[in-house]
């Protein structure tokens, strides 16, 4: 089928483009008697706005941007992302704004995006995630002057507003709770040390694992499930072993519980586990897996909220979300 246009709008109105134009527009021009028959027939046609046109008329696409470089077989089982941009979709979708999304292989192509995107008017602003320590990507959203937002900590952000969580209140909380279960070595099972969220969660655990007189032991990996059963089985193979093991995703914590059974090991009777984020996997297992727990749709559309703000010209700040919450479950157990 064609898609309808305007003119196919004014042919069944019996009046001209300009009527149409005017009245699909909100203008003056045509009495409200016509303009609600005009908006009555567009609606039956099927007629949306063309986007480009759109971006002539009025400098907006109606259109927002989020670039991930991670590997498309990781994103598609990691849960964080799906609820992040379902949270996301939510805000937009309610006011009439989509959202475009793409996976780029490495920063320079993610740059190119952005380029591309602005350049050719197809997205009013967009989302920037994972951010890295000296990221090339914020100086050059600086320079093209594209409303950006960043879903982390606002540290090494540049002059772009972020929406964040409180990281190093989330380690704690975890922490607390395995001392309170007589924990003295705790290994952590880290993403990326290039990642700010990442280096900001590892001083947090060198932090306090100080406080608490605890052995701490990390290893770094890709949040691969893959990763995190092979660095389970390193930390858990080590002399002495931990009696605890915090994860920084729920995939890698999945995955570690699964490597520690087939080592022999019991959880939480050997070893205690703790996942970051808190999923509907992590209560799928047995045992269900204690985690840190944070409305991430939320946290997408709080993102979305802030987005909006800074595209329609308005100065914003950092907004801070509700931290992670410790959530309990049959994972951890005393120190034995």
């Amino acid at each position: 089928m064609k898609r309808p246009t305007m003119a196919d709008v004014a042919r069944r109105a019996g009046v001209t483009k300009g009527a149409v134009s005017f009245a699909l527009n909100g203008k003056p021009g045509v009495s409200e008697g016509t303009r609600r028959r005009i908006l009555a027939i567009a609606e039956e046609l099927g007629w949306k706005p063309n986007s480009a046109a759109r971006a002539l008329s009025d400098g907006r696409a109606g259109t927002y941007g989020l670039v991930v470089d991670r590997p498309a077989r990781t994103l598609g089982i990691e849960p964080f992302f799906m609820q992040l941009i379902s949270g996301i979709q939510v805000e937009l979708s309610g006011r009439g704004v989509s959202l475009l999304f793409t996976l780029a292989e490495d920063t320079a192509a993610q740059i190119a995006v952005y380029r591309d995107w602005w350049a050719s008017r197809r997205v009013d602003g967009v989302f920037l995630v994972d951010v890295a320590v000296d990221d090339p990507r914020i100086p050059a959203l600086e320079e093209l002057r594209l409303p950006a937002l960043v879903v982390g900590h606002p540290v090494g952000t540049g002059s772009l507003p972020a929406v964040w969580s409180d990281e190093a209140g989330a380690v704690r909380a975890a922490l607390a709770h395995l001392a309170a279960l007589g924990h003295r070595s705790v290994a952590r099972i880290s993403g990326p040390s290039a990642l700010w969220h990442t280096r900001i969660r590892t001083a947090a655990f060198e932090e306090v694992t100080r406080e608490f007189g605890m052995r701490l032991t990390t290893v770094e990996t890709d949040y691969t499930g893959e990763q995190g059963a092979a660095a389970t089985r390193e930390v858990l193979a080590g002399d002495p072993r931990p009696t605890a093991v915090l994860y920084d995703n729920d995939v890698m914590a999945v995955s570690g519980l699964s490597a520690a059974r087939h080592m022999g090991l019991s959880v939480p009777g050997d070893v205690s586990m703790v996942a970051w984020d808190d999923s509907a996997l992590c209560e799928l297992v047995e045992p269900g897996l204690t985690a840190l727990n944070r409305d991430i749709v939320d946290y997408g559309a709080r993102a979305a909220q802030q987005l909006r703000e800074l595209v329609e010209g308005r100065t914003i700040d950092h907004f801070q979300v509700t931290g992670p919450k410790l959530v309990e479950r049959g994972s951890t157990g005393p120190a034995v």
